[in-house]
């Protein structure tokens, strides 16, 4: 297997890194960190010397490149067949692809109105699209807890390519207060937080300068 290359963005800023990153770390991969901060004139051309789309993220493999997060994650299941990133049982299978699938494509009025920012802390008034799209989420996090999580603190089970696509949600809830008062849901996003390589990725997002608003803490 030639070495792999992970190109990111700003670890506080960049949910569609996350993804990638988790998945890679939960199927025990090694691989290089290439981080290109988002947000300033030289970024886009930065990004293009490893992703013909100029986006991060990016997976670097020889002379092959995979460009997309999801795509990414799928990747990393196909090196790591044992490590379990997708259910072994078809039909947890197809009910984790369509999740993550659904998250790869849509909520965006909550990707608008609550955008990923590891280090903040704020209440804001939620519009009824996005009120939409939090119980949507929720009602999918229930379901896949309730009918395929088991004795795993995960989605289903354990940590897989489903929660990695839902873990920048974890962290938008968090950040602008959105209530969780439902305990499957408060126990999930609390597992997500406490994950350690989440843990790993938020820390060192921590320790980012960059800020991108002047209001930010």
């Amino acid at each position: 297997m030639a070495a792999l290359t992970l190109v990111i963005g700003n670890k506080n800023y960049s949910s569609w890194s996350l993804r990638p990153w988790l998945a890679l770390r939960a199927a025990g991969l090694p691989f290089e960190e290439v981080l290109i901060p988002l947000y300033r004139s030289e970024s886009k051309a930065q990004i293009l010397r490893w992703s013909p789309s100029g986006k991060v993220p990016a997976l670097v493999e020889g002379d092959s490149v995979t460009w997309d997060s999801l795509a990414i994650c799928e990747r990393a299941a196909e090196l790591a067949p044992t490590a379990g990133l997708w259910p072994a049982d078809a039909v947890a299978r197809a009910f984790a692809r369509s999740v993550s699938a659904e998250m790869h494509a849509g909520f965006m009025a909550l990707r608008t109105l609550c955008p990923c920012n590891l280090r903040l802390r704020a209440n804001r008034p939620l519009t009824p699209e996005v009120e939409a799209d939090v119980a949507r989420i929720r009602s999918l996090w229930r379901e896949c807890r309730e009918r395929f999580g088991g004795s795993g603190e995960f989605l289903f089970g354990r940590f897989g390519i489903a929660d990695a696509m839902y873990a920048p949600v974890v962290t938008r809830f968090r950040s602008w207060g959105v209530p969780i008062e439902d305990p499957v849901v408060r126990r999930y996003s609390g597992a997500v937080l406490d994950w350690p390589h989440f843990r790993e990725w938020e820390e060192a997002a921590l320790q980012e300068t960059e800020r991108i608003d002047s209001s930010e803490p």
